[in-house]
């Protein structure tokens, strides 16, 4: 049955699947950081169907609610190598198993508070399987980040999607205001 941790609102160099393969000897974690709610949707799916625990990883600073405004200070973060301090940690990692890690790609990376909840979480021996959203430019060098933040993990392939959504609204709505002329 799935527990929830936390209100719902990676590993050394890449290995074989069956090396990676999750031991059935330990608990799942679905760990998910979702800003517009793409891929809060498949952390849902996942806890549901496999069951497992569910954690949502937020920064201890929300991201702004503008989109281009966090698409800014997601880039200064990135740029500037932060691991902006967590909301809140999990307890232990000691149940897990396996450890389904989703996030969206921003600036062609994983998300800096995606760095920070690799590097405070004690993932050695764990197996971690990614889950990605991104607006079409494809996973960038996120699996890199997850192999150089999680070193004693094992880190699977996983699954991305392309979920374009909220940018593409906000041109759209955009477009039609212009064509409207109005301010």
């Amino acid at each position: 049955m799935s527990s929830l941790l936390l209100p719902l609102a990676a590993g050394s160099a890449s290995v074989t699947q069956a090396e990676a393969a999750p031991r059935s000897d330990g608990k799942s974690l679905v760990a998910i950081f979702s800003r517009s709610g793409n891929t809060r949707v498949i952390a849902g799916q996942l806890s549901r169907v496999l069951p497992a625990d569910l954690f949502e990883i937020a920064p201890a600073t929300s991201y702004p609610a503008d989109y281009f405004e966090t698409v800014e200070r997601a880039r200064q973060e990135r740029d500037r190598g932060d691991r902006p301090p967590l909301k809140a940690q999990l307890p232990s990692t000691a149940s897990y198993a396996t450890v389904f890690l989703g996030f969206p790609i921003w600036g062609e990376t994983a998300p800096p508070v995606i760095r920070t909840f690799l590097t405070v979480h004690d993932l050695a021996g764990k197996t971690i399987i990614p889950f990605v959203t991104h607006g079409g430019f494809g996973l960038g060098n996120s699996r890199a980040v997850l192999a150089s933040h999680a070193p004693q993990a094992r880190l699977m392939e996983g699954f991305s999607m392309q979920a374009p959504q909220e940018r593409q609204t906000i041109e759209r709505v955009t477009q039609w205001l212009d064509a409207l002329k109005v301010k």
